[in-house]
């Protein structure tokens, strides 16, 4: 494991196999501040963007706060004692990626503005030969893909978009010369990112009409400052800290969520739906408003919105709620299937993204030839959500059917992290050269994983980002806690072991062994 053997006699980092790390958000920075752990220095991270932060670096909308609290939405090797409030907003939690990222002196091994646009593994030499954007190459042993899930913005297919001649933007691509201060505003959708926009521009527009065609359930949470005090309080005690994010509240959050997440008629469940419907009843004062902003579907079939204001605002004297389909766009307002136009100087689309491109648009070739497009016609799959057969030594962090919903990713990727070990230790120490999933093992955990994921509660009844095409969700199905202890220690049965023998001096064979 991460110990000095791996290191070399003299204390110097070791420069044998090459690791590249895809993408330079949260699950990228873990690996690089691992790598590092583990002795590595042959290793690098690629970045396509000019910063860090992964998701909280494309998306720079007004608003935009995590809805996991600050404490607990931070590396467990890496307490913060300097958030401003207990739910952080973007800003902040981009400042502490850089404090991570500096406090464990990885800067080196990041490349920014570095896309990569290929990965083809060779079965001649048996290694991943990657292209760049800039047409730049690289060589690697092992690929660690943490390019993550929200990073290609999906953008809807409005008539007449091209026609409108205010101004426009996805809220993944925010434009700093958007205009909203004193101007007639429009948001396109409802999710947690068209409500936290919503709450806040309210305060700013002359008019904001939010066309909210689906309406979503609200959970409401307390948002508070912290103040000076309890910052000096968490540098001087950073127990209080993990009082916090490992404390009974939190973690009596996370068995009730992800409780009702797979059994709709368990206490943990009736307790939340009891709780999201009287929030509607108790924030929204007008019954004419109050139904149109009551969904009909259950509570948590879409990912819950967590929010302290968005009631508020979507009652404000400047605020309108518009529930029909949008027709489409003229040059200066929206029209609705009813007939009804609203006149508009900016439009904000907060219409998420294509959640099952994960590594996608790289083009990645595995063994023989394998594309991963054609593996992934159907559906995005990984064992695990760790590893796709035929594409050895890559392997995923938050990649396809990871678990999803209100909690930390950060977790979740250290939780694969601790499994990922265990397979890299294989590698490192030469006993394997090559790691990669069974076919058969993929096939049987599919297979149970379709079945759970139907009696889950995101299979209840709606259309949302968790569904693959088929309408079966595609995350995790299982609690979280059954997530912890499968991301212990691999069962390497499920595994095809490579090792590679030399012959002749001339060309290679390679062997596959089953673990013993």
């Amino acid at each position: 494991m991460s110990n000095g053997a791996d290191v070399t006699a003299n204390g110097a980092l070791r420069t044998g196999l090459r690791y590249v790390v895809i993408g330079g958000g949260a699950a990228g920075i873990l690996s690089a501040v691992r790598l590092r752990e583990r002795g590595q220095g042959n290793f690098v991270v690629y970045e396509k963007r000019h910063r860090i932060g992964g998701t909280w670096q494309d998306n720079r909308y007004p608003g935009l706060h995590c809805d996991v609290p600050s404490h607990a939405y931070t590396f467990s090797f890496a307490p913060y004692a300097e958030w401003k409030s207990y739910f952080a907003r973007g800003p902040e939690i981009r400042g502490y990626f850089e404090y991570v990222v500096d406090k464990f002196g990885v800067r080196p091994w990041i490349e920014l503005n570095s896309e990569v646009t290929e990965c083809i593994f060779s079965d001649e030499d048996g290694r991943w030969h990657l292209t760049l954007s800039d047409g730049r190459t690289d060589v690697a042993d092992v690929i660690l893909a943490a390019s993550g899930v929200l990073h290609h913005p999906k953008i809807p297919d409005i008539d007449g978009l091209e026609d409108f001649k205010g101004q426009w933007c996805h809220s993944a691509q925010w434009r700093d010369d958007i205009q909203t201060r004193g101007k007639r505003v429009g948001v396109v959708g409802s999710g947690s990112t068209g409500t936290q926009i919503v709450a806040e521009l309210t305060e700013e527009a002359a008019e904001l009409v939010h066309f909210s065609r689906t309406p979503q359930w609200i959970l409401q949470l307390p948002q508070f400052d912290y103040t000076d005090d309890d910052r000096e309080r968490f540098r001087a005690n950073p127990a209080l800290i993990d009082e916090i994010r490992y404390g009974e509240e939190y973690q009596a959050f996370l068995k009730t969520y992800y409780t009702a997440v797979v059994n709709s008629d368990s206490p943990e469940y009736q307790a939340l739906d009891a709780a999201i419907r009287q929030n509607l009843e108790d924030s929204v004062k007008d019954p004419a408003l109050r139904e149109k902003l009551r969904p009909d579907f259950l509570p948590m079939c879409k990912r819950l919105v967590m929010s302290w204001s968005y009631y508020d605002a979507i009652q404000r004297p400047n605020a309108v709620l518009e529930t029909n389909e949008i027709n489409h766009l003229d040059e200066t307002g929206v029209v609705l299937a009813d007939g009804t136009r609203r006149e508009i100087d900016t439009l904000v689309l907060a219409t998420g993204f294509k959640v099952d491109s994960f590594i996608r648009p790289t083009k990645v070739v595995g063994v023989n030839g394998v594309d991963l497009n054609d593996v992934w016609e159907e559906r995005a799959v990984a064992y695990r959500s760790i590893s796709v057969p035929g594409f050895p030594n890559m392997f995923y962090l938050n990649g396809p059917n990871a678990p999803v919903g209100n909690f930390s990713l950060i977790e979740i990727a250290e939780l694969q992290w601790k499994y990922f070990e265990h397979l890299l230790d294989k590698i490192d120490s030469g006993e394997y050269t090559h790691v990669t999933a069974t076919q058969e093992a993929l096939d049987e955990y599919e297979t149970e994983r379709q079945a759970a994921a139907k009696n889950t509660i995101f299979a209840s009844g709606c259309t949302s980002w968790y569904l693959d095409k088929h309408g079966i969700p595609a995350g995790w199905p299982w609690s979280f806690f059954e997530f912890e202890r499968t991301m212990q220690k691999p069962i390497l049965a499920d595994y095809t072991l490579t090792t590679r023998v030399c012959e002749n001096n001339a060309r290679t064979r390679w062997l596959t062994a089953r673990p013993t």
